[in-house]
């Protein structure tokens, strides 16, 4: 085997270089927020009153951190979005698996017309107005499922699922058939066991839509128990008075950029450790189902 030109392998690492410096460059630009932000948190208040906050501060302090978690309140807001992405997702997962497995069946005879419904939804709603309507008449405001039931199914999520369920064998679902298996036998023991990348994958979708649910919880939610994760986060960022949050009349309170960066360190915690074990399924998710045999 002939070995490669000197000047290939030169212009090889040249490339190389050039990717790693640009790839670092961007990692820097990512990051440079973030520890920002970590940084004003641990900033303590004599430095603030000295230097209006640093990069690099000589001295580090958790006070933010324990008045915002002594206080509970943000803890209570954790476990609302924690209960409202659980239920929300197995909801949705639920009724988007029973009302695409129909859709992929061509012996289906409403399918063309709800598949028709169902695309006409990703280009027109009813409307801000006419939705709160209905939520209020329905006597869900204030309630967990007024979060959950209006978004229960996606039209997106629902056509990657029916195209997914159609790329499976027809024969399999044959030989179930002459073996006697109900339409339910077939959806249980055959077509979900096959189906575990694509139910991952979705209940990811919606995962992530349950946790990042913000303006639903600002329109229909007004009892502060209740408010989730982000509607709390987003009245500690915008308040000038943390009083319901923190002891403003302690001593060592810290300032209030400090307590506002500890906030958003500690509401962010979850999402750095659960999304690097689930990001490949976001790309994964976008291709399963899209080519068919």
């Amino acid at each position: 085997m002939k070995p490669l030109p000197v000047k290939r392998v030169r212009d090889g690492r040249l490339w190389d270089a050039g990717v790693w410096t640009v790839l670092g460059l961007v990692t820097l630009v990512t990051l440079a927020p973030l520890w920002y932000v970590l940084v004003i948190s641990v900033t303590p208040t004599d430095l603030w009153a000295k230097t209006n906050g640093s990069l690099f501060p000589t001295n580090i302090t958790f006070a933010a951190y324990q008045q915002l978690l002594e206080n509970g309140r943000l803890f209570r807001a954790m476990g609302v979005s924690l209960y409202v992405t659980v239920v929300g997702t197995a909801l949705s997962l639920i009724a988007t698996t029973l009302m695409a497995y129909p859709l992929a069946r061509k012996r289906f005879k409403l399918r063309r017309p709800i598949l028709l419904i169902v695309l006409f939804t990703m280009l027109f709603n009813g409307g801000l107005i006419p939705t709160y309507l209905i939520v209020r008449d329905l006597s869900l405001l204030d309630s967990y499922w007024s979060l959950m039931l209006p978004n229960l199914v996606s039209a997106f999520n629902l056509l990657v699922m029916k195209a997914f369920f159609q790329s499976l064998p027809d024969e399999i679902e044959e030989a179930a058939r002459i073996d006697g298996a109900s339409e339910w036998q077939i959806l249980w023991r055959i077509v979900l066991p096959l189906s575990k990348p694509i139910i991952a994958t979705i209940g990811l979708f919606y995962a992530v839509a349950e946790w990042n649910s913000f303006f639903d919880a600002v329109l229909y939610i007004n009892d502060p128990d209740k408010q989730p994760l982000q509607v709390v986060l987003r009245s500690i960022l915008t308040s000038g008075n943390l009083s319901a949050y923190v002891d403003v009349t302690a001593a060592d309170t810290p300032p209030q950029q400090s307590l506002q960066m500890a906030a958003v360190v500690i509401t962010t915690i979850p999402v750095l450790l659960v999304y690097p074990f689930l990001q490949r399924y976001f790309t994964a998710g976008v291709l399963l189902g899209s080519v068919k045999d």
